[in-house]
């Protein structure tokens, strides 16, 4: 289900039941664009259009999927038709047409064009752990995150959420467990990884399906670049990509467990049985990874 995890700290134990979030998020539902609206956004069922729920609870844990819907407008279909307008009025009323009224003539082209593109929808899924106290979703990048955490937040009216500010930089860590073979046992490095050079962030080498121990890599490690991605799998349950801001990539449960599901024709009791999954294996590595690297700077990292 989660292909990616970006973590939050509550600050404090989420104070809501799954009763009355779902009122809350109702507040909020999804709708598709209308006419002349670049964009919208609300809350979806998680397990599916063809359910009603706005929250799934399983184990403690409370599912919810963000949806957000837009307008895809070329900025270049809108520039060209701009362009046009601006050469009827200077040829047939042989006057230049200046910033303010080139302003005005975009944005009448725009609400001409709105209602008829088309649109796209994106779901972000998320849950918050209420026995662990941690939010996690499922975003390949921080912006992407940050709005989903922001409209919780704004349909909660408040949500104490914070990203990791772990004790150590991450990646001096990461960059060990390579150099020294220093990674603990649970924590296999893989095949890909993403090294930086400290003092010049533009000098990036990426590597995939390359053996980590080799010279090459190593050397690289001695000259003073960092491992800023890399590629690992914990204890034989899931295999992802660490970055040093904590978040993980291409996320993945292992075959054993897989083996567990059941193979069933219910969508959504395969969405719910894939969720329970994921949310027991991620809260116990999020409790493993706060024990590493301090994920708010509140442990002291161990081995």
């Amino acid at each position: 289900m989660f292909k990616n995890a970006r973590i939050y700290r509550l600050g404090a134990p989420f104070g809501h039941t799954a009763a009355a979030l779902e009122e809350l998020l109702g507040t909020r539902r999804f709708r598709p664009c209308g006419p002349v609206e670049t964009a919208v956004m609300g809350w979806s069922a998680p397990l599916g259009e063809e359910t009603a729920a706005l929250v799934h609870g399983v184990g403690g844990c409370l599912l919810l999927c963000a949806r957000k819907q837009e307008r895809l407008l070329p900025s270049a279909a809108v520039a060209e038709a701009v362009d046009e307008r601006i050469a009827e009025i200077e040829t047939g009323e042989a006057r230049d047409v200046g910033r303010s009224e080139r302003r005005a003539l975009r944005e009448q082209v725009v609400g001409e064009m709105l209602p008829r593109a088309f649109t796209r929808s994106r779901r972000t899924w998320l849950y918050i752990d209420t026995e662990a106290d941690w939010l996690v979703v499922d975003a390949g990048s921080e912006k992407q995150a940050e709005e989903v955490v922001s409209m919780l937040r704004q349909t909660l009216e408040t949500l104490p959420a914070k990203p990791p500010a772990p004790r150590q930089p991450p990646a001096g860590i990461l960059t060990a467990w390579l150099l020294d073979g220093g990674a603990p046992a649970d924590f296999v490095p893989a095949d890909a990884c993403e090294l930086r050079d400290s003092e010049d962030s533009g000098s990036v080498i990426r590597c995939k399906g390359q053996d980590l121990g080799s010279e090459e890599i190593l050397n690289h490690l001695r000259a003073g670049m960092q491992v800023v991605k890399l590629a690992l799998e914990w204890d034989e349950r899931l295999a992802f990509v660490l970055a040093d801001d904590l978040s993980l990539k291409r996320l993945r449960v292992g075959d054993a467990l897989l083996d567990e599901l059941d193979d069933g024709d219910d969508p959504a009791a395969r969405l719910d049985a894939e969720f329970a999954l994921m949310a027991l294996q991620l809260r116990e590595l999020i409790a493993r990874l706060d024990t590493l690297f301090g994920l708010m700077g509140d442990t002291a990292p161990a081995a």
